[in-house]
């Protein structure tokens, strides 16, 4: 006997589905398994009705990673249950929709952190897998797939394939933006802390010069490096801001392990100063997100890490240190109703201080600063889907509105041309304009038929596509490939 969802696609899933950005807005058909067999059956009813399936985790992408207007959406957050933890090896194994907070939350009081983590704790890790996410320590650590043991993958025909780093496959799946098949189950390693606390040291610097500098000569000593860049200044301060390392504690440094491990003690406050509930801070924030309002923040912030916070060094939490994103619940919110777009260019440090330089100047050209600049260190990696280089990248936060989306379409596409040009590359997580020949020039060709290659080998009937896989990945000229806003 044929299931409902065998014999149609019912109205009640229909569900309006947005970026995290909340930029754009679809309308899709969302299925919610919670077991491998249940994803198979989706992905027969797909076929039966002519239909394309995007997989979903948490929803934390800045642009059309997640999305698939019209469609279906297979959400997998509710395959989330932890399969096998060794506390001695630090070996985990998991369902895709674990997240990041759950998976710290499992390990860390038994001395183990994860190896790579972005700067939220929200995203799914079938999520990160997906797109190969980095963090903080990308020079050093590498990317989330470095860290991958083995997963399986579920084929759109029903076959699950275990893969590992040794496959060819391993390159292609990690970072191919969840189109090659469903990853249903993961082995990863974890890290091996020795506190709760990470070493932590801040200071500004005057110009991009000093923080470009800074960035690279800090990661032969540190664990994490990470920059913020006040992005609406021009002239001589062009790319000022301050510099953040940080360092886990060696055996014996923290007199209280037991206590600085536990859950209760890393999770973030609930309120700001003991006062004010974080829960409304986004409102807060709202008035102040503008050119004029955000020139005068960071010219506060700059001015206050330059004197009495030069220097400063403290300890903080794991999850104080690498989820700033966290802090304020909803922050996104505060950019309006028109929502916002984040813009990361990855640039080789041979052509960074000229690239970067200009990438801040012509935002500031068009009256359009980004409003979070965020630098960090990298280095290359073995996928073929990758945004990684030996070098710097720079993520913007742009503000989207009625009235400036004309211009900020514009802007980014110059931005393209600049990043393209000192030979830079791109990062999908965090794309939403992207158009084909941009992707086939940081990509490279050999690249882009191998994937669309080994895409039509894995998927033969194309079940599984996303908003940003057709923008980004078919000929120019098709339907949804121009990279709009």
């Amino acid at each position: 006997m044929l299931t409902s969802v065998e014999r149609s696609l019912p109205i009640s899933n229909l569900h309006r589905f947005d970026n995290f950005g909340h930029s754009l807005k679809t309308t899709a058909y969302r299925f919610c398994p919670t077991s491998v067999e249940e994803i198979a059956e989706v992905m027969q009813t797909a076929r039966r009705h002519g239909q394309t399936i995007a997989l979903r985790g948490s929803g934390r992408s800045y642009g059309d990673a997640a999305v698939n207007a019209g469609g279906i959406v297979v959400d997998l957050q509710s395959m989330d249950r932890v399969l096998e933890w060794n506390p001695e090896s630090g070996v985990i194994t998991v369902e895709p929709g674990v997240t990041i907070e759950k998976l710290w939350m499992h390990i860390l009081p038994d001395g183990w952190w994860p190896p790579v983590v972005p700067g939220t704790m929200r995203p799914t890790i079938g999520g990160c897998l997906g797109m190969n996410i980095h963090g903080k320590n990308n020079w050093k650590a590498g990317t989330i797939g470095e860290h991958v043991l083995s997963f399986d993958l579920l084929k759109t025909d029903g076959t699950l394939l275990t893969v590992r780093p040794e496959d060819d496959l391993f390159r292609f799946v990690i970072g191919g933006l969840g189109v090659l098949g469903v990853i249903v189950r993961v082995t990863l390693q974890m890290k091996r802390v020795y506190s709760g606390y990470l070493d932590v040291c801040a200071w500004a610097e005057p110009d991009l010069k000093g923080m470009l500098r800074a960035a690279d000569e800090s990661r032969d000593d540190h664990n994490y490096v990470v920059g913020w860049i006040d992005c609406t200044v021009n002239g001589a301060a062009l790319g000022r801001g301050q510099m953040h390392t940080a360092d886990n504690l060696k055996p014996g440094e923290d007199p209280d392990p037991g206590r600085s491990l536990q859950i209760e003690h890393q999770v973030l406050p609930g309120r700001t100063f003991g006062l004010v509930p974080k829960s409304i801070l986004h409102r807060l924030m709202a008035p102040a997100l503008n050119n004029l309002g955000v020139r005068a923040v960071n010219q506060a912030k700059y001015t206050l890490n330059r004197t009495i916070g030069q220097n400063k060094t403290y300890r903080q939490t794991h999850v104080a240190f690498n989820f700033l994103l966290d802090y304020i619940p909803n922050w996104e919110l505060a950019y309006g109703s028109g929502g916002m777009i984040q813009y990361q260019c990855f640039i080789p440090k041979e052509t960074a201080p000229d690239a970067l330089s200009e990438v801040i100047r012509r935002a500031l050209k068009h009256g359009l600063p980004n409003y979070l600049g965020v630098l960090k260190r990298h280095r290359p990696d073995r996928f073929a889907i990758s945004h990684a280089v030996d070098g710097f990248s720079l993520a913007q936060d742009y503000r989207l509105t009625r009235r400036n989306r004309a211009q900020l379409e514009k802007l980014v596409h110059e931005l393209d041309e600049i990043v393209l040009e000192a030979g830079g590359r791109f990062y999908f997580a965090k794309d939403s304009t992207l158009r084909p020949e941009g992707v086939r020039r940081f990509l490279g060709e050999d690249v882009v038929r191998a994937f669309k290659r080994l895409k039509n080998e894995m998927d033969p009937e194309g079940v599984l596509e996303t908003d940003l896989y057709r923008r980004c990945f078919e000929p120019i000229g098709a339907v949804n490939a121009r990279g709009q806003l």
